[in-house]
């Protein structure tokens, strides 16, 4: 295994960045996340937005400087594109592209277009990733709660020679530096991100969760006692497994809970499931998972909207709403969708 390093505040100068012109490209989850922590550690930055939309309004709101993304590119020195990966390769063919300059640096977020080819750099351009490994608003909260989210860093193309140290302080001016910050490859947080997306943190959860919750319903439990069970106890574990991996999540539970997990957890996740995990890695692999997920982005998204209204009127959902709004818990929110 490769030995690990870790960038921190005191391995970076933080002031490389406050000498560089930066645009945002977007003020979704992430643009707003990034662009509101490089405000406060005293950067330049602009938004580039379809002016007078409604990210264009938010971000005058919170008083940044908007402009068009064609003026944004033609000021910066450095571009971070923040729009979703599906809209990427068309704007930046048509906006971003013919206002691009040598010794630019185009930033991303994650590795998705460069590395699958859907965007191709001009040969006098620095291409480089600053990737937090945590959604736009934790990003931005953590901030402000004088922590930060880890980030990875890659370099794609270093025509000026500088493009780790700048991918450094961008990554500090956003928080990362506080909490830690790894360097990869462009392929590498593609593919393994993409797997990670889809196999465990967001669909393999999201799947398992919706698969205890009917098997308790479909057995005439109550839904509220199930829902705490296979959803709400969920961010405790995985709070105590943040904190110290499985080691602590099984020292903070009850012997009958670890001798379950131990015992029936692979009865669930078994070599069965690996199987369909890895012919998963092989369509992210092949690119053929970002071709049909583009095709379907751009012909419609009929499937895709068809699955969100399915699992928007999934019963863990209403039973969930009811729950969390008659309850007196913890009930601050990081995200405002009105807002942020």
């Amino acid at each position: 295994m490769d030995s690990l390093k870790i960038y921190l505040d005191k391995d970076i100068n933080k002031d490389l960045i406050k000498n560089k012109k930066i645009a945002v490209i977007g003020f979704g989850s992430q643009g707003y996340g990034q662009s509101m922590n490089l405000k406060d550690s005293g950067c330049d930055v602009v938004l580039g937005l379809r002016l007078g939309g409604n990210s264009d309004t938010k971000a005058k709101n919170y008083g940044f400087r908007t402009m068009s993304i064609a003026d944004a590119v033609k000021y910066a020195d450095i571009v971070q594109i923040l729009i979703p990966d599906e809209l990427q390769a068309e704007v930046y063919k048509k906006e971003i592209l013919p206002h691009l300059r040598a010794g630019q640096y185009l930033m991303f977020s994650h590795g998705f277009n460069i590395h699958f080819k859907k965007i191709v750099a001009p040969d006098g351009v620095n291409v480089i990733m600053v990737a937090p490994k945590g959604p736009g608003h934790t990003v931005r909260s953590e901030y402000e709660a004088g922590k930060g989210v880890p980030s990875l860093i890659a370099i794609y193309q270093d025509v000026t020679g500088d493009s780790r140290e700048v991918a450094l302080s961008y990554a500090s001016a956003i928080g990362a530096g506080r909490a830690g910050i790894i360097e990869t490859s462009f392929k590498e947080e593609t593919e393994t991100d993409l797997f990670g997306e889809q196999t465990v943190i967001c669909g393999g959860v999201s799947a398992l969760i919706k698969a205890g919750f009917e098997v308790l319903t479909e057995a005439g439990y109550s839904p509220y006692m199930a829902y705490f069970e296979v959803l709400h106890e969920m961010k405790l574990i995985v709070d105590l497994i943040n904190q110290g991996g499985l080691a602590d999540m099984r020292y903070s539970i009850s012997n009958t809970a670890e001798y379950g997990d131990m015992t029936r957890g692979p009865k669930v996740i078994d070599e069965h499931v690996k199987d369909s995990m890895r012919e998963i890695l092989k369509n992210i692999q092949s690119g053929e998972f970002a071709d049909e997920f583009l095709t379907e982005m751009q012909t419609g998204a009929n499937k895709f909207k068809e699955l969100r209204a399915q699992n928007a009127s999934h019963s863990i959902e209403k039973v969930g709403e009811e729950i969390r709004s008659s309850f007196v818990w913890d009930n601050k929110k990081f995200i405002d969708r009105s807002k942020n």
